[in-house]
């Protein structure tokens, strides 16, 4: 090779690594997760539109003692209305279509770095009584294990990615003021449409998936699992909820809730679903008296279960439910007992 074309060629490649490095270098800087040891000290606010990125810098922020975490069933939880409720400064946590097994890895993050939280609350539904929720731990949206451990230099490496890359750019817009943060600092979004757009049709259609027959019809005669037929059925996450129970200490605040899926996804009466299910629920029930954690469950036929115009699709209630279902938890605590109106029932 002629000495000239050698010369270019390094210079090149140097130009090369001398870019790929100040690239690096700014990710490394600004560090949009807040997991690298070098980062400034600088606000980073959510930027990401992946859950599964943004809530452990939520968690290690420090700014939050108490947590919900579910799948998107409890995202409409409004941590401020929860801090009035029950005290805490609390950080909503429930992602999108979470597995139980991401659910609990989160929770676990939580716990480490706030070992002894004001109030900590699981909203649960049917991925913790899944039979193969020990096989099917993460979805099509992948998971960043490396965010969930304790160890920042293993960050390094998954920090090089044009993913990182665009997320950074997203930060250093922030702090030129050229770009809002994507959601408030504590997890809460409202990611349903604007209740000014609510349309009953469209959401009947959702919610009985274009059905002309829109009523639940029970199984008659209904199925009925003998205790020896339960005693084999297995649920593999609620030994992860039994764990996670059992690092939460006593003195804090800790409640189960079965959030209140629409009729139309609860399991139908008289099925066999629905006798799995109970049997799931009864198990937690357990678990919720080892532990001395009070167990409410909406997760029922009911005034707000039953009503569409309470839902926009068959798993995701409106706004004003959510503020109806603190005010609901706020009770239950407060009496120890069903609710008077038939909304949700203590296990």
């Amino acid at each position: 090779m002629p000495a000239s074309a050698r010369a270019f060629l390094l210079t090149f490649l140097g130009a090369a690594l001398g870019l790929f490095a100040s690239v690096w270098l700014v990710i490394l800087l600004l560090d949009p997760y807040g997991v690298s040891p070098i980062r400034l000290p600088i606000a980073r606010p959510i930027m990401d539109i992946n859950q599964r990125y943004m809530y452990p810098q939520i968690v290690r922020s420090g700014a939050f003692d108490s947590l919900v975490i579910g799948t998107s069933t409890s995202r409409l939880l409004d941590p401020q209305q929860l801090d009035k409720a029950f005290g805490g400064r609390f950080a909503n946590l429930a992602m999108n279509a979470a597995t139980a097994w991401e659910q609990t890895e989160l929770a676990k993050l939580s716990l480490r770095h706030t070992p002894r939280p004001k109030a900590f609350i699981v909203g649960l539904d049917h991925v913790w009584c899944a039979d193969e929720a020990n096989l099917v731990k993460i979805t099509f949206r992948g998971f960043p294990a490396w965010m969930y451990d304790e160890n920042p230099w293993n960050d390094l490496p998954e920090l090089l990615s044009t993913k990182t890359l665009e997320i950074t750019g997203r930060l250093a817009a922030f702090h030129l003021g050229l770009m809002p943060e994507r959601i408030r600092r504590d997890g809460y979004e409202v990611f349903t449409p604007s209740e000014m757009t609510y349309d009953l049709a469209r959401a009947k259609f959702h919610i009985w998936k274009g059905y002309a027959q829109q009523r639940v019809v029970p199984v008659r005669p209904a199925v009925i699992i003998l205790p020896s037929e339960a005693e084999k059925l297995q649920f593999p996450a609620l030994e992860w909820l039994d764990q996670l129970l059992t690092q939460v200490p006593p003195e804090s605040f800790r409640l189960l809730v079965f959030m209140p899926l629409h009729v139309a996804a609860q399991p139908t009466p008289g099925s066999l679903a629905e006798a799995q299910f109970t049997v799931c629920k009864e198990r937690i029930a357990v678990l919720g008296r080892k532990h001395g954690v009070r167990v409410v469950d909406f997760s029922i036929p009911s005034a707000i279960t039953t009503d569409d115009t309470n839902y926009w699709d068959p798993l995701h209630y409106r706004l004003p439910v959510a503020g109806r279902i603190i005010d609901a938890l706020k009770a239950a605590v407060t009496s120890g007992q069903d609710s008077p109106d038939g909304i949700y029932k203590l296990r």
